[in-house]
């Protein structure tokens, strides 16, 4: 932890399964990432993703209707990525 705080990481997350996450800013991205395989701790995945700064907890109905156009919008030949910050309940799943 203290490597990836040296080299510039924000934050990081310990799971529950033994595994950390590790989070930068997009620029220092490579920085952080080069220190940690520096130091032979080389990530399982590595990426730049758009994390939302707050959370919209919802309820059921309004979570599968998000998610159905979720998967519209993957759907399209020109959608490279889709970002949410949609707080889906488990049996919104299983409602699809």
């Amino acid at each position: 932890m203290e490597e990836a705080l040296d080299a510039g990481a924000e934050d990081i997350i310990n799971h529950d399964d033994g595994s950390f996450e590790v989070l930068t800013a997009p620029e220092d991205f490579m920085t952080v990432k080069e220190a940690l395989e520096a130091k032979q701790l080389i990530a399982e995945d590595g990426e730049i993703a758009m994390l939302p700064a707050t959370h919209a907890e919802l309820d059921v109905e309004t979570a599968v209707k998000v998610l159905r156009l979720i998967d519209k919008l993957e759907d399209l030949d020109d959608t490279q990525n889709v970002y949410s910050n949609a707080e889906i309940p488990p049996e919104a799943y299983e409602q699809l």
